[in-house]
């Protein structure tokens, strides 16, 4: 059985209707879509994002404003071009209304792109944290009550400079939109404080040997930011490790992702003690984060505690459904009803408050972390700090942010 109708099989278990073949309406039903990765390298990331649209919905007991809940699900590669082909497929063929999704930078732009051609449709982000997807020429119709990869940074290269000392950090990071983001996120703030980044490693999904790359690491640095998912992390950690890298690590968010830190080996040996930052804090100690993680570890296979994928999903899903229930479940004109609820949504999350700004991207609270060794030898995210409601730009003025220009492989720099 594959993940898709796996993870379906079990929201009929729980009593919430799933569709995966077709969402063709029926009375009494809102159909809802959802684009994830199950395909690569990035398929456990996506496995996880449906626990999360799970609990928001078995959260609404399955129905929303009296209606059932529907979910369609469709399935990419973490490629653009696979992530509009499953988003196509479900607002052309399956109808749905709401799309929730996708999960990587790329693919996130990509679909925003394709929102923009779709008026009538509402799109929701699931975690694809490229700064651009909200940043320049926003879609009217794409929301993102997650925070976008350079939010999540806030904090941690002010961090690395004046707490972990370190003033020449290099970056290993995967060739794409997200990393970009999450690297400009952290040396917006770690080159203002006078740190340098002599060198940028940029490798493509899927790397497997990082060999050269390892090689070829300054000899004079303080530190390697690192910013590779799923099993590119797990390779480039377990061979970093094999090869006696003695640099202490920077954790990119999905480096140290319960995804990652989850992963089966040594490289437990080298992650402990690594300061990152990002949307959630494994250690949070709230009501609400509690509750979050109670409802999140009853779905089937799931981590110690919801990765960030979880949670990203579980935001924009929540969200929706929130919308939905304000207006009696029905849109309105080609939704326009519903885009002007969601515009105005704000909620207490597993962990904090969520609005939204002008460009619809949210405003959130941010968890400084290191990694740190649990009792029962599993590892997690301690909290160290909370960054409270970060925005888009950072706290910098429009002017000041401005200047930066978009993110790039050389953009930002300070050698």
């Amino acid at each position: 059985m594959n993940i898709i109708r796996k993870l379906g099989f079990a929201l009929a278990l729980a009593g919430v209707p799933a569709t995966l073949d077709s969402a063709m309406a029926e009375d009494g039903t809102i159909s809802i879509g959802v684009v994830s990765i199950f395909e690569g390298p990035f398929t456990v990331q996506g496995q996880d994002t449906l626990r999360g649209v799970e609990v928001a919905v078995k959260e609404f007991g399955g129905t929303v404003a009296g209606k059932k809940i529907k979910l369609v699900v469709g399935s990419s590669d973490s490629t653009p071009d696979s992530a509009v082909r499953a988003t196509r497929k479900l607002v052309e063929q399956d109808g749905v209304d709401f799309v929730i999704g996708p999960l990587s930078g790329d693919e996130g732009i990509a679909v925003k792109n394709y929102a923009a051609t779709k008026p009538n449709v509402t799109f929701l982000n699931g975690t694809s944290g490229a700064q651009e997807t909200t940043m320049r020429d926003p879609a009217p119709n794409f929301f993102r009550f997650g925070t976008d990869g350079a939010q999540w940074m806030a904090g941690l290269g002010r961090y690395a400079y004046d707490n972990k000392g370190y003033r020449k950090v290099a970056v290993v990071a995967e060739d794409y939109s997200f990393p970009y983001t999450q690297v400009f996120g952290f040396m917006s703030e770690f080159c203002a404080a006078g740190g340098k980044v002599p060198e940028k490693f940029w490798v493509p999904i899927g790397t497997k040997d990082y060999s050269s790359v390892i090689a070829a690491m300054p000899d004079d640095i303080d530190a390697v930011f690192v910013d590779l998912g799923g099993a590119d992390s797990v390779n480039f950690l377990t061979q970093y490790l094999q090869s006696g890298g003695s640099a202490p690590l920077v954790g990119g968010t999905v480096t140290v992702d319960q995804t990652v830190l989850t992963a089966k080996g040594r490289i437990r040996d080298v992650l402990i003690g690594t300061p990152s930052a990002g949307p959630l804090a494994d250690s949070l100690d709230t009501p609400a984060w509690n509750a979050f993680v109670t409802a999140y570890k009853a779905q089937p296979d799931a981590f110690p505690t919801p990765s960030l994928f979880a949670h990203g999903y579980y935001l924009n899903a929540k969200a929706l459904l929130l919308a939905l229930d304000k207006i009696g479940g029905e849109p309105g004109d080609g939704g326009a009803k519903l885009r002007s609820e969601l515009a105005r949504t704000t909620f207490d999350g597993p962990t904090g408050w969520v609005s939204l700004d002008e460009n619809r991207n949210a405003i959130a609270d941010i968890f400084l972390t290191e990694v740190a060794e649990n009792q029962d030898g599993t590892l997690y995210n301690k909290l160290v700090k909370v960054v409270p409601q970060v925005n888009q730009k950072l706290g910098f003025t429009p002017e000041a942010f401005a200047a930066f220009g978009a993110v790039s492989r050389e953009n930002p720099s300070c050698q």
